[in-house]
């Protein structure tokens, strides 16, 4: 047996501890399934409690909107916000273990990433209150846009121009991740041609990992076809800059060939005229990291949907087919 001193000691990483006793401790905290308070811990030498955001690829153009928004949001509150960056199921697994075996968060954004019933419920025990943004669990507080509606939204533009020959461009992600918003954006364009009468061809449905460069390659396999595409939905800003290059350098024009429509209304859209859907990546950040503050703060019980709204933004991209 040991005192308490003793494992407060190894708890906080103190050097005066045996090796062998330290062992000890270790295995019992392992065995027992003890969860350290950290927040108490911290708040005893004089640190701050942190926000954690989980994140896939936290350099996308996307992701750096949303903590934009969750970083102005939390503006001059003390707490620290911590971003994870996931890029493999693996690594999204260890740091959703890190994060609910060890309370050193005041709270938990998730970005794009559908927990499961299992993270949700070892979550909730572990007092961690969590918010998603762009993911959604019936039992967790979450932001969200109807990416359906959107696809609806770009592919009825595109028909009410006059196309009938419209291809979409979306993407694959690392095995084990479960990415929605692609898959639901193509189910919306499938709803608008079908109820326009238009004859869905599965020629002109191509994903792959996604990137600028992998829009380009899936483009220029539909402009291969016997019967080529006249207008174009990328189910992002970026892929579509993918598309727009790949249509150009076959020597078409845009839009006076291949008209073309993305997602996201990024600061580079406006630039290049980019037809879009808008949805409020900053804004959507903000809301997060505001529900998140109502939750720690109890005046809000989890479970909560925060629908934001969608508007399709008509630039120079899009035109009649020729």
């Amino acid at each position: 047996m040991v005192g308490i001193a003793t494992v407060s000691r190894v708890l906080n990483g103190s050097g005066s501890v045996s090796a062998p006793t330290r062992a000890r401790v270790l295995a019992a905290i392992e065995q027992l399934g003890y969860r350290p308070a950290e927040n108490a811990r911290s708040l005893a030498r004089g640190h701050r409690d942190a926000l954690g955001v989980v994140v896939p690829g936290v350099t996308l153009p996307s992701a750096v909107e949303r903590l934009r928004g969750v970083l102005e949001a939390m503006g001059g509150d003390p707490i620290q916000v911590v971003a994870f960056n996931v890029t493999s199921h693996e690594q999204r697994d260890r740091q959703l273990r890190r994060l609910r075996m060890v309370d050193q968060t005041a709270g938990l954004i998730i970005i794009s990433l559908f927990p499961t019933d299992e993270d949700i419920a070892a979550l909730q025990r572990a007092g961690v209150a969590v918010v998603l943004l762009d993911a959604e669990h019936p039992a967790a507080t979450r932001v969200v846009v109807d990416d359906v509606h959107g696809g609806e939204l770009a592919a009825e533009h595109l028909l009410s121009l006059g196309h009938e020959r419209i291809a979409f461009v979306g993407d694959d992600w690392p095995h084990g991740f479960e990415f929605r918003a692609a898959g639901r954006r193509y189910a919306g364009y499938e709803n608008a041609l079908r109820r326009a009468g238009v004859t869905i061809r599965r020629e002109y449905y191509r994903r792959g990992p996604y990137t600028r460069a992998t829009a380009q390659r899936l483009t220029g396999e539909l402009l291969a076809l016997p019967a080529p595409p006249t207008a174009i939905f990328a189910a992002s800003d970026t892929q579509a800059l993918g598309v727009i290059e790949a249509v150009t350098r076959s020597g078409l024009a845009v839009p006076g060939d291949v008209s073309v429509v993305g997602f996201d209304d990024l600061e580079i859209a406006a630039y290049v005229g980019l037809t879009t859907v808008r949805q409020p990546l900053y804004e959507s950040g903000r809301k997060a990291t505001q529900l998140m503050v109502d939750l720690i703060g109890r005046r809000q019980q989890p479970g909560i949907e925060e629908l934001l709204p969608l508007e399709l933004v008509v630039r120079t991209t899009t035109a009649p087919p020729s």
